[in-house]
């Protein structure tokens, strides 16, 4: 499989940013993403392919970019879409399906049909679920940095009441994850990158 190049992906980012500030604030949590990534495959022997994982984090979430309207702002109440809406924007650039899916698998800890239907989401009823180790990863590293105003690191446990809302499941799945990649140390890029870490 052909992983595009960082200058590549970049580039993607660009010609869909509907301005310099979203371009900014999705591409460096993409970077962000990408160094908690790093940092855990830097302590695990999972094998992992990192050019996968490095593509996967800087590709997650150009979806977000369909979501801002003419004043500038993020649809919130579509945010839920971003992963899909970056599935097709990756689809058709032409990258392959095992990239495209990096979009949409990695929203919280895994949508299932299931949940689709009986929270009324605005997605097609299907499972948008990270199935290999690359798709976990990219999902798990994804929880600890948000894109909010302004942007934050999110430590575990905060993640784990924030998904809690979702129900108990969904704390479960966030464990596994946990157990599994192991805690990042986010204090040094919190720090690094001038973002509280909540």
């Amino acid at each position: 499989m052909d992983i595009p190049s960082v200058d590549e992906i970049r580039a993607m980012h660009m010609k869909h940013a509907p301005h310099e500030e979203a371009f900014n604030r999705v591409f460096t949590h993409c970077e962000i993403v990408w160094k908690v990534a790093e940092q855990i495959i830097s302590i695990s022997e999972w094998g992992v392919d990192p050019e996968l994982v490095h593509a996967g984090c800087l590709l997650h979430d150009i979806g977000v970019y369909s979501l801002y309207n003419a004043d500038g702002q993020i649809d919130g109440k579509n945010y839920v879409r971003h992963g899909l809406l970056g599935h097709e924007i990756l689809e058709a650039e032409g990258l392959p399906e095992e990239l495209c899916r990096f979009c949409s698998c990695h929203t919280g800890v895994g949508l299932t049909k299931e949940d689709v239907l009986t929270q009324d989401l605005p997605l097609p009823p299907a499972d948008y679920i990270a199935v290999t180790q690359e798709e976990r990863l990219v999902m798990y590293a994804d929880k600890f940095h948000s894109k909010t105003t302004p942007p934050k690191f999110v430590s575990p446990k905060t993640y784990a009441t924030y998904v809690g809302r979702f129900g108990q499941d969904k704390v479960e799945a966030f464990e596994a994850l946990r157990t599994q990649f192991g805690v990042p140390e986010l204090e040094n890029l919190a720090a690094f990158y001038g973002h509280a870490l909540t």
